[in-house]
């Protein structure tokens, strides 16, 4: 008899595990304390409720990186993806549910499959042995008890804390005719080879614009729930060290000391703007110091003042809330399982994916991985060329593990192209004229979503 696989949480992430394992003939004992505890978020009872937006986003599989994702989800029979097109509402070419149908739908699919058998109630610390194979999908409102208990098997302090955000640039969008590489100093440093960063320089006049505008900008607000949680005291918001005096920044993050712009050698910069790799593509880089709680449009409008971002293209933008996530290129393996208790899976946004496809997402690769263990079948992840295994290498040693004052530097992350191996794509269209700066990004995407739909329908032949 087939042993049956235990999962915390009934959010998005363990539904698809749940649904995944099941569907893989795997018997799945799902685990809910909703609705005898709820959270500060939810409201009700259901699997699967969305508890902030009802958009799952872009649907356009062809030119966005969570378009792709909703393709491969569907490819690999998500019931996420069934219930949401049964309960679509118009969005023009987003993906929008009504959420109390889309939610009661997965319910109702979940409690009516043979092999799942729908548990309420709170688990409060770590699965016992008995359990076997568990995977632990609870989500960034992971309970205190829970939460405790994790961080004490994994070692890794800060598991759940105002998280401080700074923006993430695509590379191939900054303009090189502006920014340099430099390393302050030309200092070396472990590893490095004093052009480890992307340097954009400001004059008075910009760096003055551009403080106005920090100080100006929209803020967003801290809900009810978050507001007792401290942010950590390294990673201040960048519109507050600005409010600590117009200097402060040119002493802190934007200090121009050390670098000299080989585009203007003779030009001192007033101050500058670095940006650290991000991944170990080289695809992606985060603006140093520069995590704030401006609100997204704020942020584009006023991050592309700066000199050599002009046309800049955000992986993710910043951001301070409050989230539980695990430090996962250090504790997980590449199954997604728990280094320290390999018995232990971990599944959506605890992992470090960010939104509700990417979670539901890594639902599915964990139900799959944790049904394969238990039959005895080898299960090797889709290709980093896939928006799926875009995501996995991304939470499992696609990051840079660097050290800072909090002690690792990684961030959750939505899916985006930044994450794919780079792709090459037309400079040239079929008249054989250079094409538009607009025409070469549409060529681009189209160029990584054809490879990823052939790469996963190459996969999923062999699983």
């Amino acid at each position: 008899m087939t042993s049956s696989l235990h999962i915390i949480g009934a959010g998005l992430a363990g539904s698809e595990a749940a649904w995944a394992a099941a569907q893989a003939g795997v018997p799945v004992i799902l685990h809910e304390m909703r609705p005898d505890r709820s959270t500060d978020a939810h409201v009700g009872g259901l699997c699967a409720e969305l508890v902030c937006s009802n958009s799952f986003r872009s649907d356009d599989p062809d030119q966005n990186a969570v378009g792709l994702l909703h393709w491969e989800m569907r490819a690999l029979g998500s019931v996420v993806m069934a219930a949401a097109q049964h309960h679509q509402v118009p969005a023009g070419g987003a993906l929008a549910v009504d959420r109390e149908g889309f939610a009661a739908e997965v319910t109702a699919r979940l409690e009516a499959h043979p092999l799942i058998t729908l548990e309420r109630g709170e688990v409060t610390g770590l699965p016992p042995e008995a359990w076997g194979q568990t995977i632990i999908a609870t989500g960034p409102l992971t309970t205190p008890a829970l939460a405790e208990a994790i961080r004490a098997a994994t070692g890794e302090d800060g598991l759940s804390f105002f998280d401080a955000i700074a923006p993430i640039v695509h590379r191939e969008s900054i303009d090189m005719e502006v920014a340099w590489f430099q390393s302050r100093y030309d200092k070396t440093g472990p590893g490095g080879t004093g052009r480890d960063y992307l340097n954009c320089p400001l004059t008075r006049d910009q760096y003055e614009a551009f403080i106005a505008g920090l100080l100006a900008g929209e803020k967003t607000d801290f809900r009810d729930w978050e507001k007792s949680t401290p942010y950590f005291d390294g990673c201040l918001p960048i519109e507050v060290m600005a409010e600590r005096g117009p200097e402060t920044l040119r002493h802190g993050p934007m200090k121009p000391r050390g670098l000299t712009n080989p585009h203007a050698p003779t030009v001192k910069p007033h101050a500058v703007v670095q940006l650290r790799q991000d991944n170990r593509l080289g695809t992606l880089y985060n603006m140093v110091g520069f995590q704030t709680k401006l609100k997204h449009a704020e942020q584009v409008r006023l991050f592309r003042t700066i000199p050599g971002l002009e046309r800049a293209e955000f992986a993710r933008l910043g951001g301070l809330h409050r989230n539980t996530f695990l430090n996962s290129p250090r504790v997980l393996d590449g199954r997604l399982r728990l280094r320290a208790l390999p018995r232990l899976r971990f599944a959506g946004q605890i992992t470090g994916v960010e939104g509700y496809v990417e979670s539901a997402a890594m639902g599915i690769m964990a139900g799959l991985m944790a049904a394969a263990e238990i039959t005895g079948r080898d299960f090797a992840p889709p290709p980093a060329t896939t928006a799926h295994g875009a995501l996995i290498n991304h939470i499992t040693g696609g990051h840079i593990v660097t050290t800072d004052a909090r002690g690792a530097s990684f961030q959750p992350m939505n899916v985006n192209f930044g994450l794919f191996p780079p792709v090459e794509a037309p400079k040239k269209g079929p008249d054989g004229k250079r094409l538009s700066h607009t025409d070469k990004a549409v060529a681009r995407k189209r160029a990584y979503t054809a490879r990823a739909k052939a790469d996963f329908t190459a996969w999923q032949a062999q699983m």
